[in-house]
This record gives C-alpha cells, sequence and structure tokens, in this order.
C-alpha cells in the first residue's frame, strides 16, 4: 500500500496511468466485441473476419515502424498521442456511415478502408501509447508495469459495459469510445506535469535525461534491422504472441457466447468474462515487475509460453461454458507477463533510445506479420475443423516457439547494452 501511495504521488505516474487508462478503455468499448459484431450482426464467416483481421495488421506492419520512428525522433513528446485522440474521436462516425455501407457495397473495398482507419487510429497507435509511457516510466521515476497495469484496467472496465451496450443497440459501444477519446484528448491537452520545471526537476532521473537528449540518428533506427539478436525474437512472436491475437479477438468470442441459449445471453456473459479477465491482468500488471526481479526476464518470458500454451489447448479440450471461462482467466498471467517480460528484454539487451523502434519491430510488427499470414487460413481451419480442433493446433505450433525461445533467449546477465536489472 505504501508503494502504491507513494506511485500516485508522482504526477508523472499520474498522468501516464490516466492517459493509457483511457486509451484502452475507448478502444476495448467496441474492440472486444468486434468480432462479435462482424460475425453477428454482419454475417461474415469466420475466413472473411479472417481477411479483416489479416488487412488491418497488413496496414499496421507499415505504421508501427513510421510510428516508431517518429515517436524515438520526438522521444517524451506527445504530439502523436494527441493525433490519434483526434482520429478515435471518429470511430463512432465511421462504424455508423462509413464501414458498414461500405462493406455491405462490396467486402474487399470495405475492408481495405476500414484497415487503414483502424491501423492509423488503434492497432499501430496501442504501442505508441505503451512505449511512451515506458519511457517516461524510466525518466521519471516510476513502475512501468503499475501504469501499463491501469490500461488493462480501463479495457476490462469498458468491456464489462460493452456487454449490456452491445445488446441494445451495437452503435453504441462505437458513439461510447468516440466520447471516450474525447475526455482523452481533454487530458492530453490540459494535463502536462513535463512543463513544470520543479515538477521535472523533483522526479527525472538524471542519467536517463542524459541519454534520452542524444536523439538517435535514422541510420541507428534502421539499423535495427540489422541486429540479429532483433530477427530471432522476431521469429519467437510470429510463432506466439500471433496466437494471443488470433485465439483472442479472431476466434474465442463467438466460439464463448456459443454455449449460451441465446446469442444475448452468450454476448452478456462474454463481456463479463471478459472484464473479470482483464481486471486480473490489471492486477498482474503490478505483480510481474515484483516476479520479474525475482526469476528474471528470461524465465518470465518462458513462463508466459508455457501459460498460453495450457490455456489455448485448455479451450480445445474442455466442453462446458464454466471450464471454458476458468481456463481463459489464464490470459491475464499471460498476457502481462508477455508485455512487461518482452518489453523489458529490449530495454536490458538493447539500446535504449530506439526502445519504441525495438518495441514496434521486435514484438508489436512480428505480431502483426504473423497475423497476416496466419488469420486467414486460420480462420478457414476454423470453417473447416471447428474451433476445438484449430485451438489444439494453435496450441502445439506455440509449444514450438517455446522450445525455440528456450535455445534463442539471452540470459539477462548477457549482452547488457541497455538498463540493467
Amino acid at each position: 500500500m505504501g508503494n502504491l501511495l507513494k506511485a500516485f504521488s508522482n504526477p508523472f505516474y499520474r498522468t501516464s496511468s490516466l492517459e493509457i487508462l483511457l486509451f484502452f478503455a475507448g478502444w476495448g468499448i467496441w474492440w472486444s466485441f468486434f468480432q462479435i459484431w462482424l460475425t453477428t450482426k454482419q454475417g461474415f464467416t469466420g475466413a472473411q473476419v479472417g481477411t479483416i483481421y489479416s488487412f488491418g495488421s497488413a496496414v499496421a506492419l507499415v505504421l508501427m515502424f513510421v510510428y516508431g520512428s517518429l515517436q524515438d525522433k520526438l522521444g517524451m513528446k506527445k504530439t502523436m498521442l494527441k493525433f490519434f485522440a483526434v482520429c478515435q474521436i471518429l470511430v463512432g462516425p465511421f462504424f455508423t456511415w462509413v464501414y458498414v455501407p461500405m462493406l455491405a457495397a462490396n467486402f474487399y473495398v470495405g475492408a481495405v478502408v476500414g484497415a487503414v482507419y483502424l491501423a492509423v487510429a488503434f492497432l499501430a497507435a496501442c504501442p505508441v501509447f505503451e512505449a511512451v509511457t515506458e519511457r517516461l516510466s524510466r525518466r521519471y521515476s516510476f513502475e512501468y508495469g503499475q501504469a501499463r497495469a491501469w490500461g488493462s484496467f480501463g479495457y476490462a472496465v469498458a468491456a464489462l459495459c460493452a456487454g449490456f451496450l452491445f445488446t441494445m443497440n451495437p452503435n453504441l459501444i462505437f458513439w461510447t469510445g468516440s466520447a471516450v477519446a474525447a475526455v482523452q484528448l481533454i487530458v492530453l491537452v490540459s494535463m502536462t506535469p513535463e512543463n513544470d520545471a520543479s515538477l521535472t526537476a523533483q522526479y527525472e532521473v538524471k542519467a536517463e535525461s542524459i541519454k534520452e537528449s542524444k536523439t538517435p540518428s535514422f541510420g541507428e533506427i534502421v539499423g535495427v534491422f540489422k541486429l540479429i539478436e532483433v530477427w530471432k525474437m522476431i521469429v519467437f512472436v510470429i510463432m506466439s504472441w500471433t496466437f494471443y491475437t488470433v485465439f483472442d479477438q479472431q476466434m474465442f468470442p463467438e466460439f464463448f457466447t456459443r454455449f449460451f441459449a441465446t446469442p444475448e445471453a452468450g454476448q452478456q456473459a462474454y463481456g463479463v468474462l471478459n472484464s473479470i479477465e482483464v481486471f486480473l491482468e490489471f492486477l498482474m500488471m503490478g505483480l510481474v515487475p515484483i516476479l520479474m526481479r525475482r526469476i528474471g526476464v528470461r524465465k518470465a518470458i518462458l513462463l508466459g509460453c508455457a501459460i498460453m500454451i495450457v490455456r489455448i489447448g485448455g479451450c480445445g479440450l474442455v466442453t462446458n461454458p464454466l471450464g471454458v471461462a476458468v481456463i481463459k482467466l489464464l490470459h491475464a498471467p499471460e498476457t502481462a507477463l508477455f508485455i512487461l517480460a518482452v518489453f523489458r528484454y529490449f530495454t536490458l539487451h538493447f539500446d535504449t533510445r530506439i526502445s519504441a523502434t525495438l518495441y514496434m519491430v521486435g514484438f508489436q510488427i512480428a505480431a502483426q506479420v504473423g497475423q497476416i499470414i496466419f488469420s486467414t487460413p486460420l480462420g478457414a481451419l476454423h470453417d473447416s475443423i471447428g474451433y476445438q480442433s484449430t485451438f489444439l493446433v494453435i496450441s502445439g505450433i506455440v509449444c514450438v516457439a517455446s522450445l525455440y525461445a528456450f535455445v534463442i533467449l539471452k540470459k539477462d546477465d548477457q549482452q547488457v547494452d541497455g538498463q540493467p536489472l
């Protein structure tokens, strides 16, 4: 409790936490039901849903490197976050008056237009919010995991509300997202502790300030692609974290709702389950940094892999909604371990000045490449053999990825070119 009160006394922690909470709340209010909306309200098949996700991933793939490079150049500035908030305000009008008519008129044109908007405003924006928060945590003396936890809390509350809003009127989830984004923009513009010299002097870590003052060159940023260790991580992420997204967003929502007597009952139950799951993720975001200090970064990543294998494989074996719900809650420690441990792996073994680019390329872009590769084939596989058999296939692939990770991941005391533990 003492540590929590100390964290809240830091205005940089409070501001960063609120900003990331509002981003995830404004995204989660509709994103948590996006797959259900596509299948039940728009009537798309698994392969079509996979195509929509693949297109979004393809656009986000390009944007993430651009966003990461720009943010590394901007350093602590929140110019891009404000741009994202403006784009996110348009989510209600876009889905209501643009996306639905275009999908109805021409599926592929609608999917491409939707992919561009979703990537610009949300898919490629998410890792920028995370990277900025992580960079601020090193600069202004607070724990990144504790701040990122509030993003999970915002998503949890939003998912709970979305279950009820969706059954009332599906469009409400998109318009609520617009309203939350408007609040987020106000916070970004009005809450600026970094402009207060006295606060900066009190909380700033001088060593990080000196390091951040040396803006990386374009050559250093592009040089990320020359690092063999980054490519090893890209392969690992493609074969592991990719399936977190495909399983959780593209398949599980409709799979779970099928256990219930009516679509409405299933949708509300999914909303409650999703909110409980992400609330547990909120708690785990605060606990995982403590765990990492005890067991190390490498072991934390491998533990996340083990949980993913059990969670996805378990959903392929259990045949009742309560069992599936309990296994799905393993999402909480798995997500916290992957997000925090992989980010810490990059800041431990690589130059922290290019942390945003490293995180984009080595984690987020790699995951998007995986989605492009696997979304449509796995959607078609689901159409052919059903959800549970597909889950077992996915679990087997992650098992292979875990063995690969055991071989390629550096130990915590090897090649420490970034911030030591």
